[in-house]
């Protein structure tokens, strides 16, 4: 795979394709994480108040979330869709879903940061965030609302690269754009004192710098990619497909995004140790999950794209493939967080800053937690073949109750004196439920996968382009 250069997925040594192409994603959410860690880390070690600096970032991340769940929508959506035609060798459509996403983005962009804006200050009243930060809160929302734009049309890019076999690039580009955040963060908050405004307005100013280059890089490969005829730069048909795509993964998103609202809504009601330990150890346990998800954002490309070419066969290989990295890499993360939580969680927020009950609640939730890892990675990876395969209301289906589940139990646990127990044990339950439901989808995405082949067999012509013992054509 050469840098920059559009790869096709339907070919080769499966365990070396999918290798070399999702690691590049996996480094991607990895360092993409790690920059996001690196907010909490110089927040509660430098900011005044640590632990209130972090609750702050916390509940303003909760309504980002919301938001940021269209964009991650349209990402996944249009890169099955341009995988799909890039499956097919259909050059000109690949070209025309590229610029119909695009303007659709532009459009759909401008109502989220207006509805950022318009219903910020009542999210956060909303979600009961304490007085003590709640100002810090807003300010952080606001200034990330701000840099939406940026992001829609990073995410966007990496999307569509990633659709065309290239996942390299988003890679070089994030890796530049974090080492740029953390020296402003440090910058900011430690030299400027700026606290939890110099984290966002750090965050704003990196991702401005990502979206850039990768906008550019993008406009220049899709140029390279040649087509006979000249493609059209709105095409009401591909904004059907990329609606049908995108629309899901906007509602799974969303729905997590507003589950996650309303488990801070009642941890903020358990206390404010509570907000800072769930927040610190959510901060930390996401960076295995958001690796996994972006792994499997890569199989749904994968199998995308070779289900447009009828390599049925290598869609069933690449899904145990997918499950075997995905699993290796969970059980590194379980390791980690198992033998060391109160390391990890005294790492981000000054002895002084953190009492020992908030610390217990950040352990107990990694602790608890980090062991379900790997049965979520079954769900995530699951849920990535369907949606890769067309399965749409399958994935839908699947996240949907695995939310439910989780917004459920944590409101039964806790009020049934659980406490916050009843938080991470919710997770786990909810977990476990929703694998065994992804897992079922998939089994009958491979029982149509086989149909389709079957049939596609049975209309061959037994007898069409049958050689002669010479060689001749008869």
């Amino acid at each position: 795979m050469k840098k920059g250069k559009t790869v096709n997925l339907t070919s080769g040594n499966v365990w070396k394709t999918l290798l070399l192409y999702a690691l590049p994603l996996f480094g991607s959410a990895l360092v993409q994480q790690l920059y996001s860690l690196v907010d909490l880390l110089v927040v509660g070690n430098f900011a005044k108040e640590g632990a209130l600096a972090v609750d702050a970032i916390g509940n303003a991340t909760v309504v980002i979330n919301v938001l940021l769940a269209f964009a991650l929508g349209m990402n996944g959506g249009c890169a099955v869709v341009v995988a799909r035609h890039f499956g097919e060798s259909d050059n000109k459509k690949v070209r025309e879903t590229v610029n119909t996403a695009f303007i659709a983005a532009a459009a759909l962009c401008s109502v989220i940061v207006a509805l950022g804006f318009g219903l910020g200050r009542v999210s956060l009243v909303a979600l009961d965030v304490h007085g003590s930060y709640f100002g810090e809160c807003l300010d952080y929302l606001y200034i990330y609302v701000g840099s939406l734009p940026f992001v829609f049309f990073y995410n966007l890019g990496c999307g569509i690269c990633s659709a065309l076999g290239d996942s390299k690039t988003p890679f070089i580009f994030l890796v530049i754009s974090s080492v740029m955040n953390i020296g402003l963060d440090i910058c900011f908050v430690y030299g400027l004192h700026w606290d939890v405004a110099g984290a966002a307005w750090a965050t704003f100013i990196s991702q401005a710098i990502c979206c850039v280059l990768t906008v550019f890089v993008l406009v220049r490969k899709v140029r390279s990619i040649k087509s006979e005829e000249k493609p059209k730069i709105f095409d009401k048909r591909i904004l059907k497909e990329l609606t049908v795509s995108s629309v899901p993964i906007i509602l799974q998103q969303s729905f997590v995004s507003v589950g996650n609202f309303f488990v801070n809504k009642c941890i903020n009601g358990i206390g404010e140790d509570a907000t800072t330990g769930f927040t610190t150890a959510f901060k930390v346990l996401v960076m295995a999950t958001m690796s996994v998800v972006a792994m499997s954002n890569g199989f749904s490309n994968f199998a995308s794209q070779n289900r447009a070419a009828g390599e049925y066969g290598r869609v069933k290989k690449g899904y145990w493939v997918m499950q075997c990295y995905a699993m290796a890499i969970t059980l590194i993360f379980v390791a980690v967080f198992v033998s060391c939580p109160e390391f990890l969680t005294r790492l981000f927020i000054q002895k002084d800053k953190l009492n020992d009950i908030a610390l217990g609640y950040s352990v107990d939730y990694l602790t608890i937690v980090s062991c379900f890892l790997p049965v979520v990675s079954v769900k995530i990876i699951s849920d990535s073949g369907v949606r890769g395969c067309g399965g749409n209301l399958g994935f839908t289906i699947s996240t949907v109750t695995d939310l439910l589940l989780r917004v459920i139990l944590v409101y039964v646990l806790v009020g049934c004196g659980w406490g916050f127990s009843g938080v991470c044990w919710a997770w786990a339950i909810g977990w476990s439920i929703g694998a065994g439901i992804a897992a079922v989808f998939w089994l009958l995405m491979v029982r149509k996968l086989r149909k389709i082949q079957s049939e596609a067999a049975a209309q061959v012509d037994p007898f069409e382009n049958r050689e002669t013992s010479d060689g001749d054509i008869v």
